[in-house]
């Protein structure tokens, strides 16, 4: 039983991501993508880095790999799946979660920490925290920005599914503390398989030494 992190060529956060989940307890293995999914793996990670080195848009080759059909089909099935920075750009590129990341509002590269308000415990990678609760997570991307159409977005709210938003430290979900331009500050979100992408980094704050532990939390979803 074993988490599976999916290397892609350009991936270079698989291994913070497998060294994240160990410190935690999780068994957690990397997994080059045409080898397919090991046939014990108990949940799914897509990590950060620049799969294919962002040609076309953002996740979109690594997307259209033969392994993203197993992992729709993993996560349809009820395993966790969680897509991190350049993986939350190939989960919805995949579809494993409504609407698309694109290039940041100031066309520049952000590389930061930033507040993150959590905006439902009803999910497995939330439900270590409060409701309303602000944690802070780095971020380091050039295409962060979180676009969708109004409808979907309000379907999206009608059913619970927006993990966090971008926030400053009082909570207030402002213009100011949103780095990228993101729809409604929206940071992370789930699909309707539970499957769930987001562009900050869990995995770079699970110690207290390299960037905090607020991070430890959503990746506890895969405990159970």
């Amino acid at each position: 039983m074993t988490v599976a992190v999916i290397r892609f060529g350009g991936s270079n956060c698989d291994r913070d991501a497998v060294r994240a989940l160990r410190t935690l307890g999780i068994d957690a293995e990397l997994a080059w993508h045409a080898d397919g999914l090991p046939a014990d793996v108990t949940g799914v990670v897509l990590p950060g880095g620049f799969s294919y080195g962002d040609y076309l848009r953002a996740g979109a080759i690594a997307a259209r790999t033969p392994i993203l059909e197993e992992v729709r089909r993993a996560a349809a099935g009820g395993l966790p799946v969680l897509g991190v920075c350049n993986g939350a750009q190939i989960g919805c590129e995949a579809s494993l979660a409504p609407g698309a990341f694109t290039t940041n509002d100031r066309s520049r590269f952000r590389c930061e920490h930033t507040f993150l308000r959590v905006e439902t415990t009803d999910t497995p990678w939330t439900r270590a925290y409060e409701a309303g609760e602000i944690i802070e997570l780095p971020i380091a991307h050039a295409e962060g920005r979180f676009v969708i159409e109004p409808g979907r977005l309000e379907t999206l709210e009608r059913d619970d599914r927006v993990l966090f938003r971008y926030c400053d430290a009082d909570g207030r979900t402002i213009a100011a503390a949103n780095p990228n331009g993101s729809t409604d500050n929206v940071a992370g979100i789930v699909g309707k398989t539970g499957a769930a992408v987001m562009m900050p980094h869990p995995e770079r704050a699970t110690l207290p030494d390299t960037g905090g532990t607020d991070g430890r939390g959503i990746l506890r979803a895969f405990v159970n």
